[in-house]
């Protein structure tokens, strides 16, 4: 119980950060193109164990596995609800086809390549065991997404399509992170693979998977209609609205966690019902309750997560874990895990128009989604929450393993000591490459606003004042777009 006592206590320090980050943030995020969760992070290292051993979730001992399990499965249930309610009314069924397409073999592809890195850069591992740790990292989630969803730099420079899309699918697939990491695990601790793969069917997708959409679906569905009648009957206001942004999403993850199915889905999926005849939405789109939930949770989670990174676990020669092997993972999945299927099969999402959009999907849909939001302060505050689901995964996944003895006894026990080190270090490399990413762009966009007002001045002087005038026009307009709008093709000159 002192334990329990001793990291509620703690938890002062997260929200102290916030508090922190408040009263600059924005001149940071507007003059420095650094956003929250950033921020966030670089405070909970400096406040974590690895620096100044002021906030150590891992000192909580058992409890460690457990809270941080629920702080993360509470932040994703409540990203992923607003998510279904953001999206356009009836956007599931109208678009089945192409969220077939992005969500099931795009994950199946990154999961089956992500987990040969694996497998070759740590050979300790088997190749199931690489699978296990590959589940972690499949999920884009929606949160993520969310970050080029709002906002008039979103709304200006990536189409709508393409878009919602991206956050349909990256809702979609944060949930079905789960029947890919059940039949690793089953298939690690089981004896038979009859019993390993009978149980993934029936436990991981028909239990797990179909019961949990169908439930939150029917909870969503509805709450809608009893808001509805309320609304008509006056027993309601525009708060009671904004409220369920909260209530409902925290309900329907406590029912479908006492059921035992796939809580992260049913959220998604009441979420959908909740807005599927787009009532709900234009009751609450103009409110910006959900922003300041998202703000305020991605502070404290972020801040939770820096202080909760193993470092010293990064250096581990006992288990084959090196630094440089964890860059070169980082890099691969940067490069591999989504790009090569998308170019593949762009064609057969509609909402993918050319080559570019589906090199824009594959990169920025999971990794680099936030300069999006960096270079739109209006952008949703949700971003760079691949974070967040792989460590939540990667938690979920020790509970079903055994705790690990020194030296581990067999792959399971090898597994369970590695699958946070692994998963942690690819977290941390994402967050590093957007916080070194914003700033560059930034800079370039600065260099060659300078660069073209230099051309356009010394034009000036010995052109005509028409032929002045269009080159301005057109400077302006370059000088305008920013290294990203170049590279993907997404900005066009009017």
């Amino acid at each position: 119980m002192h334990v329990l006592v001793a990291a509620l206590a703690d938890w002062e320090r997260p929200l102290s950060g916030g508090v922190y980050f408040s009263l600059v943030s924005l001149l940071i995020k507007e003059r420095l193109y650094v956003n929250e969760v950033v921020l966030g992070t670089v405070f909970g290292i400096i406040i974590g164990p690895f620096v100044s051993n002021i906030f150590a979730p891992r000192s909580w001992g058992s409890l460690n596995n457990a809270i941080t399990l629920e702080v993360t499965r509470i932040v994703l249930v409540i990203g992923l609800f607003a998510a279904g309610v953001e999206l356009p009314r009836a956007y599931m069924k109208t678009h089945a086809k192409s969220l077939l397409v992005m969500v099931v073999p795009t994950m199946a592809f990154g999961w089956v390549v992500v987990a040969a890195f694996i497998h070759v850069l740590f050979p300790k591992l088997d190749y199931l065991s690489a699978l296990c740790i590959a589940a972690c990292l499949t999920p884009t989630d929606p949160v993520t997404c969310a970050a080029i969803t709002h906002g008039e730099f979103a709304k200006k420079h990536v189409p709508e399509d393409l878009r919602h899309i991206l956050l349909a699918e990256a809702a979609a697939n944060d949930g079905l992170a789960y029947p890919f990491l059940s039949i690793s695990i089953y298939l690690t601790v089981e004896t038979s693979v009859q019993t390993a793969i009978g149980k993934w069917f029936l436990v991981g997708w028909l239990y797990q998977v179909v019961l949990g959409t169908t439930l939150g679906a029917v909870l969503g569905l509805m709450f809608s209609k009893l808001m509805n009648i309320s609304r008509k009957q006056g027993f309601i206001n525009h708060g009671s609205y904004i409220a369920q942004y909260l209530a409902l999403p925290i309900f329907t993850m406590g029912v479908a966690s006492t059921v035992g199915v796939d809580d992260l889905l049913a959220a998604f999926a009441a979420g959908c019902a909740m807005s599927w005849d787009g009532h709900f939405y234009q009751q609450t789109k103009d409110d910006s309750f959900s922003f300041v939930i998202d703000y305020v949770l991605n502070c404290c989670c972020f801040i939770y997560i820096g202080a909760w990174l193993p470092f010293h676990a990064y250096d581990s020669p006992e288990y084959g874990i090196t630094p440089w092997k964890l860059v070169l993972l980082v890099i691969a999945i940067l490069l591999l895990r989504r790009i090569p299927f998308l170019l593949a099969v762009y064609k057969l999402v509609p909402e993918i128009k050319s080559w570019q959009q589906a090199l824009f999907s594959g990169h920025f849909g999971e990794w680099l989604i936030s300069i999006w939001h960096l270079l739109s302060p209006q952008v949703s505050e949700s971003c760079i929450q691949m974070g967040v689901s792989a460590v939540f995964v990667s938690t979920l996944a020790l509970t079903r393993l055994p705790t690990p003895e020194n030296p581990p006894a067999d792959q399971a026990q090898y597994l369970a000591a590695t699958i946070q080190p692994i998963v942690s270090f690819v977290v941390l490399g994402s967050l590093v490459i957007h916080g070194l990413s914003i700033p560059f762009f930034n800079v370039g966009r600065i260099a060659r606003s300078n660069t073209f007002s230099s051309t356009t001045s010394s034009s000036t002087t010995s052109s005509s004042s028409k032929m002045s005038t269009d080159h301005t026009h057109v400077a302006d307009q370059i000088a305008s777009m920013t290294s990203l709008d170049v590279y993907f093709g997404i900005h066009h000159i009017q």
